[in-house]
């Protein structure tokens, strides 16, 4: 930390760590404050760490004062006041910073409204950040109540604006929700409190960089996905600069309104709405989705569903790239099973397999109990197979075949000996009908697994 004259935010910072270092007892290895503060309100959180545990303390009014003294000194300068100052003292000295709202504030150091139009009122700003812009209330923004979106559809449908059919921007529903909660799964198996979660027809996203987004399906095969970026270009135009909000819902049928939308609607900060309508995503004035990106979960293909698997369970050994794909996979499917989840998570007292098979049934993709083959018999069937086609078994010993669960059947194949590189080795598939189906190491599971899956499902019940 500078030091500074007595009177400038630099002198008075030093006189603020003076004052905290007074409070601290014996033994104490880290003292953290924060003060909040607008010309009508204050608060401070004042913690001190010992090693062992954390206690709160009061701020004595001595240290108000020279904190008070500080904001009213930082307003003086270019950037104008700060409306949080964050302290921290450790054993290796002390840092103050003033926070000027980069990121939300959290909640318990958040004030109404009215607070901060007050401190505006003496301190006027220009510019504020986007999420505080939002908040007080610069800028209009539009909900979308039932009423109003019955007859905002009308009013397009009279004056001929139609939505805009997206192409290439998003998977197809069905596979955008497997994906959605592959990974919802994923986060849960492991223990996190980050990441997606998938509710009763529902999808929720918060990122750690304050963007989200909701995913809720509705009856008759239709969708709804909207959200916020939260520091998005277009947003800090209609807060910070006057601009119309776009019109996100142009051509959009009735049923997109608030109560499927993301609660980013009441508060100004949504910035995309999609929707989903008879096999085809549309949207209004909303960005590509390239530029929404940060507030969905990486669905987008299997790969970066498999990689942001992959980076969860980077200090978990023995999992494989194609065990995390055949779990995505048969998560499009609608074929996921236990043994499946436990093949890539594993089932020690690390992971919760019973919350990610309930994100799993909550999505509607756990494999139906049809009563499917065994591991015996899919590699009888395969033997048989090979007989009965005279397929050359050199290299590829019978006896040594192993048998791996996929969703609707099983993948059977024959270790590659120890020390050996085997290039387009025979793999086969045996689905819980009975069918066998031949594949080599060099086609990706994922993508023969995928249309395996499929073929099943026609032959069952005439589903493609």
């Amino acid at each position: 930390m500078v030091e500074g004259r007595a009177d400038d935010p630099a002198g008075l910072a030093d006189q603020v760590v003076s004052g905290l270092r007074g409070l601290v007892p014996a033994g104490w290895r880290r003292l953290e404050a924060r003060f909040a503060m607008t010309v009508a309100a204050e608060s401070a959180l004042l913690m001190v760490d010992d090693g062992v545990r954390s206690a709160r303390c009061l701020v004595p009014d001595a240290i108000w004062d020279v904190v008070r003294r500080h904001r009213r000194a930082s307003a003086a300068s270019g950037d104008g006041p700060w409306w949080r100052l964050l302290v921290r003292i450790d054993a290796d000295g002390a840092e103050v910073v003033e926070d000027r709202g980069a990121e939300p504030f959290p909640g318990e150091q958040l004030f109404t409204t009215d607070a901060y139009l007050a401190d505006l009122e003496i301190y006027p700003q220009d510019r504020l950040p986007v999420w505080l812009a939002a908040y007080v209330g610069r800028g209009e923004w539009r909900s979308r109540p039932p009423r109003q979106a019955a007859e905002a559809a009308r009013a397009d449908e009279r004056a001929g604006v139609r939505a805009a059919a997206v192409a290439g921007e998003l998977p197809d529903l069905t596979v955008l929700w497997a994906r959605w909660a592959v990974l919802s799964a994923a986060f849960v198996a492991i223990g996190s409190l980050l990441g997606p979660r998938v509710c009763p027809s529902v999808g929720i996203f918060e990122s750690a960089g304050h963007s989200g987004s909701t995913l809720t399906l509705l009856p008759g095969d239709r969708a709804v996905l909207s959200g916020g970026v939260w520091n998005a270009p277009v947003l800090d135009a209609v807060h910070n600069v006057g601009a119309g909000m776009p019109k996100f819902f142009a051509g959009a049928p009735d049923w997109v309104a608030d109560p499927v939308l993301n609660a980013r609607v009441a508060t100004g900060l949504l910035s995309f709405c999609y929707w989903w309508e008879a096999g085809q995503w549309y949207r209004g004035e909303s960005a590509p989705m390239s530029e929404c990106a940060p507030a969905v979960p990486a669905v987008w293909t299997v790969e970066a569903v498999a990689g942001v698997i992959g980076d969860l369970l980077a200090d978990r050994s023995g999992r494989t790239r194609d065990a995390v794909e055949r779990l995505v996979v048969a998560g499009q499917a609608g074929t996921v099973t236990r043994d499946a989840i436990v093949d890539v998570f594993g089932d020690g007292e690390r992971t919760d397999i019973a919350g990610a098979l309930f994100q799993f049934a909550i999505a509607g993709v756990i494999a139906p109990d049809n009563g499917g083959i065994g591991a015996t018999e899919a590699l009888d069937l395969v033997r048989e197979h090979i007989r009965q086609r005279g397929l050359d078994p050199t290299g590829y010993l019978l006896s040594a075949l192993t048998a791996d669960r996929i969703g609707v059947g099983w993948m059977v194949r024959s270790p590659v000996p120890a020390g050996e590189i085997a290039l387009d080795r025979a793999v086969f598939y045996v689905a819980d009908d009975g069918v066998v189906e031949r594949s080599t190491s060099s086609v990706p599971q994922s993508v023969f697994v995928a249309d395996f899956e499929r073929r099943f499902r026609y032959r069952s019940d005439g589903r493609v």
